[in-house]
């Protein structure tokens, strides 16, 4: 009996140290296999090229000696200035070709445009009706909101669009730029538009991440001891207010790439930066600082909550298509329009276009999420519009206000959108460079009706970048409501 135990026994310690063996040679083999994955994934990533690797010196920081938005603007000149003697006249002749945004005079180069947008910009009026500030999005530039300022400017509204740091010259810009210095330059705008119109009214207008800047400057500037200059209403187009639940990791993946000396593990995309106004590629960092601000913006929300002001939190009027790959829509209900007091709010959804939808293409799943957001609660703190064909049984949309009202409306659907996009709200079919293909001819590339055929594989960027919709078919439609919603302020 005492033989079998010890036995069994000498089997088990055996046994056990054999399945150390193992794992510990399973270890070493899994390790030097994902070391080869990792190789053959890092060579497979696009090439970095000087505009993803320079970073220019005349760019905006927290330590900038710039005090007012008159010396912002003598750093930018500055900073264009640098970025045609360290980039344009420095990409090497092999990356040179008629749709590099950084070969001088190619299709791509925002030179060839009357107005190089990629600047911050000020239309003035002798006597104007007030003031409206412009904020571009993450990764964007003036260019997006420019149809908004020239219809606000024909309408007697004096204009500041202004590019935040990082923004309109190369995608390394995007690498080292925090939010901090995105918010201190709208601060700068606020109180140079301040000191121009005196004590009329001074609106925000925020697509994407300029929605979280201008909702942070108006909740500091709600604060009881606060001097700064409150707005009078709040605009926003596809706002930023939440992002992926995978965006605090994503840093970790760029801090990895810092510390092994591995710069292209900095970058979310690597992309041929053809489009003249927005940087294709797009770096990590870019991403996490979206996700800071919209978290800086919830513990702003939460501090106003337990200590509410005697000044009335703004009117704030949104548009967003009710899908939205870019950012979270129910974090737009959930985060920003739950969360506001009382008062004269009105969030738009643009429904998708249901006379698409039965041709049975749209996936189950993210139309489970589209009918949840159709059905969004009613809170009453601010009113929920949806502009959708779904009643209809053509392209021909309604304004549907708290799931019962119904105001037809003169727009349509476009043939063949089956929905809009992040990209799309701000833009008018008429943009030369976004627009439909009835738009006014480019003085360079026009991106907003490709139409490709081929093979997969074949082109450099994704099929999905070049097919986003990039116009807004009802852009009329939310034009006029902005200037009614400004008149009304």
């Amino acid at each position: 009996m005492q033989f079998f135990k010890n036995y069994w026994i000498h089997l088990s310690i055996w046994s056990i140290k054999k399945i150390y063996k193992i794992i510990w040679l399973l270890s070493i083999g899994a390790f030097f296999i994902g070391l080869i994955a990792f190789y053959l994934y890092m060579n497979a990533l696009p090439s970095l090229s000087i505009w993803h690797t320079k970073l220019l010196k005349n760019e905006f920081h927290i330590h900038s000696n710039v005090k007012n938005f008159t010396s912002y603007i003598r750093l930018e000149e500055k900073l264009f200035k640098e970025l045609e003697t360290e980039i344009y006249n420095k990409v090497l002749p092999k990356e040179r070709n008629t749709i590099n945004r950084y070969t001088t005079n190619s299709l791509s180069d925002p030179r060839r445009w009357d107005i190089n947008w990629n600047k911050s910009f000020e239309m003035q009026v002798k006597e104007p009706k007030g003031a409206v500030l412009l904020l571009h999005g993450m990764s964007d530039s003036p260019y997006s909101l420019h149809h908004q300022a020239t219809s606000l400017y024909k309408n007697g509204w004096y204009v500041l669009g202004v590019r935040l740091p990082g923004h309109g010259t190369i995608p390394s810009g995007l690498r080292n730029v925090t939010w901090e210095e995105m918010a201190a330059v709208v601060q700068l705008s606020m109180q140079h538009l301040k000191a121009k119109i005196g004590d009329k009214a001074i609106h925000i207008i925020g697509y994407s991440t300029g929605a979280p800047l201008a909702l942070n400057y108006t909740l500091h500037a709600l604060q009881e001891s606060s001097t700064l200059t409150l707005p009078s209403s709040l605009i926003f187009y596809s706002p930023a207010i939440g992002v992926s639940k995978a965006a605090p990791l994503a840093v970790w993946q760029s801090r990895f790439g810092y510390i092994l000396g591995l710069p292209k593990l900095e970058w979310n995309s690597l992309n041929p930066e053809y489009d003249p106004f927005k940087y294709n590629s797009f770096a990590v960092n870019a991403g996490d600082q979206v996700y800071r601000l919209s978290n800086e913006v919830q513990q702003q929300f939460d501090t106003f909550e337990k200590h509410p002001s005697k000044k009335t939190f703004p009117p704030v009027l949104s548009f967003a298509s009710i899908v939205d790959s870019t950012v979270s829509i129910p974090a737009v209900i959930d985060k920003l329009y739950n969360r506001l007091p009382k008062g004269d709010h009105t969030l738009v959804l643009f429904d998708i276009n249901h006379n698409f939808s039965q041709n049975h293409l749209i996936k189950k799943a993210k139309s489970t999420q589209i009918q949840a957001l159709r059905d969004t609660p009613i809170h009453g703190n601010y009113t929920f519009e949806l502009i959708s064909n779904i009643n209809t049984k053509n392209r021909t949309v309604e304004q549907i206000i708290h799931h019962k009202k119904v105001n037809p409306l003169p727009y349509q659907w476009a043939k063949g959108l089956y929905s809009l996009s992040h990209l799309a709200i701000p833009m008018s079919p008429n943009d030369p460079l976004y627009g439909s293909k009835n738009a006014p001819k480019s003085p360079g590339i026009q991106l907003g009706h490709l139409a490709l055929y081929g093979e997969t594989g074949v082109l450099q960027t994704s099929t999905d970048i070049l097919l986003r919709q990039r116009w807004n078919p009802f852009y009329n439609y939310t034009n006029e409501r902005v200037l009614v919603f400004l008149e009304g302020k």
